[in-house]
């Protein structure tokens, strides 16, 4: 696809982009101002949402990332919308507002803690960016070391990232302090992708071989904690082999082990 000439977004899913294409997407009619007016009712349109390794410019999306464009359809039956993302191989996360990502405390400035999140810098998160934290009840966290599960409220690349522990709502969320027990690593982001996906076979599979826990950053850290610190590192290797394993070569690993 040549830059800067323009191919339709549907025609280009599942193939590879470059950077500098141009992404044309499906030319909506503009008659809902002329039906508001005339008091005849607008079937909802559904939300277009732009993911990353894309940016919206005038003739529709302008491709930042080298990598295979996915689509995901709007749920409701809406007319139009759904998403735009580019997925691709990269070895150091970007923040991405939204994105729940797991963080390591490093140090306090004031009533602010600095996370690793790896990325290219630190990112903040406030002692009152918890649920029920106030100044006088303040949540128990350690200076250094203290494992944080939290999203992105901002990220961009003129501002520092600032993560929260709450939703909309002011709920956790299952977001917050994970415990010291258990076991962290790091993955690529194309298996976080994977692992996060519905319904992902691989996470139906390991369940089924031991009870455990487990939490997923898109930074590509992977928090899990099983009942027994032997069957912890056996879903850890497990979880690290999956990148490389087809799913045959996974199902006979996970036969020999729960025949055991």
């Amino acid at each position: 696809m040549a830059a800067g000439r323009g191919v339709a977004a549907e025609a280009c899913v599942g193939q590879v982009v470059l950077p500098g294409d141009v992404l044309l997407l499906p030319a909506q009619p503009d008659e809902d101002a002329e039906r508001l007016r005339l008091g005849v009712s607008v079937a909802p349109r559904g939300r277009l949402l732009c993911g990353p390794g894309l940016r919206r410019c005038a003739a529709g999306l302008l491709v930042t990332k080298c990598g295979l464009l996915r689509h995901r359809q709007a749920g409701g039956g809406a007319a139009a919308g759904g998403a735009y993302w580019v997925d691709s191989q990269q070895k150091r996360y970007v923040p991405v507002k939204g994105d729940h990502v797991i963080g390591i405390v490093t140090a306090k400035a004031g009533d602010v803690f600095k996370l690793d999140v790896g990325g290219s810098e630190q990112a903040s998160l406030s002692y009152l960016a918890f649920e029920g934290a106030t100044k006088r009840n303040r949540p128990h966290v350690q200076v250094v070391g203290d494992i944080i599960y939290g999203q992105f409220l901002v990220a961009n690349k003129d501002m520092e990232p600032e993560m929260v522990c709450i939703d909309s709502s002011g709920r956790s969320s299952g977001m917050g302090l994970i415990g010291q027990d258990g076991f962290l690593f790091k993955v690529s982001l194309g298996l976080i992708r994977k692992l996060l996906a519905p319904k992902c076979e691989i996470i139906q599979e390991l369940s089924q071989l031991y009870p455990f826990e487990l939490v997923l950053g898109m930074n590509g850290r992977i928090w899990v904690k099983a009942k027994t610190v032997q069957q912890t590192l056996i879903i850890v290797n497990i979880l690290e082999a999956c990148e490389y394993m087809t799913a045959e070569q996974r199902k006979q690993a996970l036969a020999k082990l729960s025949g055991n």
